[in-house]
């Protein structure tokens, strides 16, 4: 599990320091920079995966645009802690040179032991001997280094940020698409639905069904269908009145397709999932049932809001472990506190619910607050 992330130079992310529980959740007014650290986190994910150059084109970005416009740096630093269960404490460090796409520097460690180590153009596995990088790669040496070079620790660290998945971009208009090969993975915005729902096995596909019958009653099951050159159409079953009616994706509602594209995500192999204003277009009922099935999945979640619902549907130990709000300081810079455990907001918890506490909170009064006096306002 991720514990913690250090992020400096990357967009608004300047000396950026969050900590994670299994469960999390961003708050803030517009603009924080809410959807900046879900950004971040799929950046550190890329550079385990080593396709920069793709990742900026699928984000319509210019490498230009990574670092901070309030920063006179030009390469990102970063530092991950993760617990391991089989290992321990693994932590990754690193530098990112914007103009080359790969990390000049790289060191991670294991309870304090050095298993990697990259630095002035050589790089050393395990204490060996240092070795020169005479190969290109992008983002991590880790992303081109066989994995059977890898030590148990290394291989961990990689597969677990490699296999983080941000839909900070998920899109109706996207999720309708027909789509060939998913690479079993729904895509950045969605657009491979339809050739995941095709590729899912039969366990997985009847796990999918159940849960989308409990949300929609109606709901019977779904239809992948091939065409030509391999593309993949996506419909809905359902059943009114005895009868049975179809679907295509295409005339689907958006609450639905959300939802199919959601759960259908906590059953691909993700470590960490990414969702960016998670109660968009899903009707208010359904809310709750969402909620605790991602609290409850196996993936660590991270997911942003501004609805006090989502808030309310948690149970007081996941809200004060999880819910962080993001604001930005005096300089520009996004910032990063645990909402419930600041002072003011742990004693309202006493009395109110989570989502209570947030109706009844004014948050530009409380960013002031915290930009005023950032050690007193916190616990």
């Amino acid at each position: 599990m991720i514990n913690e992330v250090y992020i400096d130079n990357f967009k608004s992310l300047v000396g950026f320091r969050m900590k994670f529980a299994k469960f999390n959740c961003l708050i803030g007014l517009n603009g924080a920079g809410k959807s900046t650290v879900l950004q971040a986190l799929d950046f550190l994910a890329q550079l385990m995966q080593g396709d920069i150059n793709g990742w900026l084109e699928e984000r319509y970005w210019d490498k230009s645009e990574l670092n901070s416009k309030l920063s006179k740096k030009q390469n990102i630093s970063f530092e991950v802690t993760s617990s391991q269960k089989a290992a321990g404490e693994l932590k990754w460090f690193g530098e990112f040179n914007r103009q080359k796409l790969y990390c000049s520097s790289e060191t991670i460690t294991l309870n304090g032991k050095t298993l990697l180590k990259v630095a002035d153009g050589r790089f050393a596995i395990n204490g060996d001997i240092s070795q020169p990088i005479i190969f290109s790669y992008q983002g991590s040496i880790l992303s081109v280094l066989k994995e059977k070079e890898l030590s148990d620790g290394l291989l961990a660290l990689k597969t677990e940020l490699s296999s983080m998945k941000s839909m900070d971009l998920l899109s109706p208009h996207l999720l309708r698409q027909k789509a060939r090969e998913s690479g079993m993975d729904v895509g950045l915005g969605g657009e491979k639905l339809s050739a995941f729902l095709h590729e899912l096995s039969s366990e997985k596909r009847v796990m999918l069904e159940q849960s989308l019958k409990s949300y929609y009653p109606s709901f019977s099951t779904y239809q992948t269908s091939a065409m030509k050159s391999g593309w993949k159409k996506l419909s809905v079953h359902e059943m009114f009145d005895g009868q049975p009616v179809e679907t295509e994706a295409r005339h689907m509602n958006d609450g639905m397709l959300r939802i199919m594209a959601i759960v259908a995500q906590t059953l691909a192999e993700h470590s960490f999932l990414l969702f960016d204003e998670i109660e968009d277009g899903i009707n208010p009922e359904l809310i709750e049932q969402l909620v605790d099935q991602l609290v409850d999945a196996p993936q660590q979640m991270l997911v942003t809001t501004h609805s006090p619902m989502i808030l309310n549907y948690l149970e007081d130990e996941v809200a004060i472990a999880g819910v962080q709000l993001i604001y930005k300081n005096k300089q520009g810079l996004t910032r990063a506190k645990a909402f419930f455990k600041i002072p003011s907001m742990a004693e309202k918890l006493r009395l109110m619910g989570p989502g209570e506490v947030f109706v009844d909170t004014e948050l530009k009064t409380l960013v002031n607050e915290l930009i005023e006096n950032p050690e007193g306002s916190a616990s």
